[in-house]
């Protein structure tokens, strides 16, 4: 039997996550309405014509009673989808948007009585050691004592965020590993599954009230084994660079000195502790009892693979899109 369709409010829908969000949500019938900065609306036709299945409202979304006023006008919701996230993940801007944004967006649901949220987190919220990974888990702990129906998705890596290498080794540069490159695994899952996933936590009853560590199929990677795939697939022998990670902690502590008096700089070593942080810790679940990641314990969603990503990306059939966020 099929499920009623449902009217969905979509916040994030510019980003890449975000369009194939709204994507399965048309494909499967539900009435979506995204809410979208008015400058974006405004010059970017792109975007206007990739959504143009859904209802775009133009939004400021630093006013904190935008969402309020734009939920008045519209009338009924069924649902939130939130896929917003801060574009750099400074700090400053990471409690504006990862935190403040979406608390708006709470407080006006529950004021208009919607009955739930789904909300894309991610799984580094596991080791809050960033600035961003803290705002995400302070919404998430909002969201969940608010008392609405909720599903917050930790999702693991995505494939843009692990493809920023191939225009490297087709130039025939080394591909660069931290430490021996097996110091980290990931089980990477695409956009589309993930808004699949995402989709169908409108309707699972599983799904719900729950705080949902997500990944795609197959084993977990190392950053080794993509750049041997990559080597394979491009026919070419491997080349490795192999980068200290203690490096990162040098640059920081380096930059850290003067941050104090330098926001360029400040915000430098910032990047180079999101860059430590990513090259030394898993993006899989994080086991309570022995802190170690464990792959096991990490669920799997979907059909495509981060291989048959890198296949398409290499014969050309689709496009490398790291969208907003190609920092991570």
């Amino acid at each position: 039997m099929k499920s009623r369709a449902k009217r969905v409010l979509v916040l994030g829908a510019t980003g890449t996550i975000g369009r194939a969000t709204v994507d399965q949500l048309v494909a499967q019938g539900h009435d979506v309405i995204c809410f979208v900065r008015s400058r974006s609306l405004s010059v970017d036709r792109k975007l206007r014509t990739s959504l143009a299945r859904s209802e775009l409202r133009a939004i400021e979304f630093r006013d904190p009673l935008a969402i309020t006023k734009e939920l008045t006008a519209i009338g009924r919701i069924d649902a939130i989808i939130s896929c917003i996230a801060s574009r750099t993940g400074m700090p400053e801007d990471a409690w504006a948007i990862d935190y403040s944004v979406n608390a708006s967006a709470l407080s006006a649901a529950l004021e208009h009585e919607i009955p739930q949220m789904i909300l894309l987190s991610a799984i580094c919220v596991q080791k809050p050691r960033l600035e961003f990974q803290k705002a995400k888990l302070a919404f998430e702990n909002l969201l969940i004592d608010s008392g609405m129906e909720f599903s917050i998705v930790r999702p693991t890596a995505f494939f843009k965020s692990l493809s920023g290498q191939i225009d490297r080794l087709k130039r025939g540069k080394p591909f660069l590993l931290f430490g021996n490159g097996e110091l980290t695994a990931c089980k990477p899952i695409s956009d589309t599954d993930l808004a699949k996933y995402l989709v169908l936590c409108l309707t699972s009853s599983e799904l719900k009230k729950k705080v949902l560590p997500i990944g795609g199929p197959g084993s977990a990677i190392t950053p080794k084994e993509q750049g041997e795939y990559l080597f394979q697939k491009l026919g070419k022998p491997p080349r490795f660079l192999h980068v200290p990670v203690g490096l990162f902690s040098a640059i920081s502590g380096a930059l850290s000195l003067f941050g104090f008096v330098s926001s360029p700089i400040a915000k430098e070593a910032e990047l180079a502790k999101i860059g430590r942080y990513y090259a030394t810790e898993s993006m899989l679940v994080l086991d309570s009892d022995t802190n170690q990641y464990s792959e096991a314990a990490t669920p799997s969603f979907g059909s495509e693979t981060l291989f048959d990503y890198y296949d398409d990306l290499i014969s050309g059939q689709i496009s490398l899109d790291r969208g907003e966020h190609a920092i991570f």
